[in-house]
């Protein structure tokens, strides 16, 4: 089983549409931000040190789903609840529940890969799932 973690957003009015509902994309950004906060607060430090000491440049979005139950408006705080579902050898499935207190605002499903840079070149390569993170992380 997987450790599940927080990530709170302040919706802000630039986040809105016209009509005063936050734009729809903005929640593909904060289930972003909510992956990267998982793996710091399962214990990693930021991509930007795993490259150094590991090579790993970060986990890059493969698949996402997302299903929008009720909207959200800025001056509201959102919770974003972040777990991995399932591991496999090379990907993750992770899963966020958005809520606003109690009531369910959206559920994201994401698959990623950890990656590194080819040697020499600039393009990415899945690798296994580190035993260590996963381990970690669950």
């Amino acid at each position: 089983m997987s450790r599940t973690t927080s990530f709170h957003v302040d919706v802000q009015f630039g986040d809105c549409d016209p009509a005063g509902i936050v734009f729809f994309p903005n929640f593909s950004r904060w289930m972003d931000a909510a992956s990267l906060a998982f793996f710091m607060q399962c214990g990693l430090p930021p991509w930007r040190e795993l490259v150094k000491t590991r090579g790993i440049v970060g986990t890059p979005l493969l698949e996402i789903n997302t299903k929008f139950i009720r909207p959200v408006t800025y001056g509201e705080t959102i919770a974003i609840a972040t777990w991995v579902e399932e591991w496999r050898s090379k990907v993750f499935v992770q899963q966020h529940r958005v809520t606003r207190g109690d009531e369910l605002i959206c559920e994201g499903r994401e698959v990623r890969a950890f990656v590194t840079r080819e040697p020499g070149t600039d393009r990415l390569r899945a690798i296994p799932v580190p035993a260590d993170i996963k381990a970690l992380c669950t």
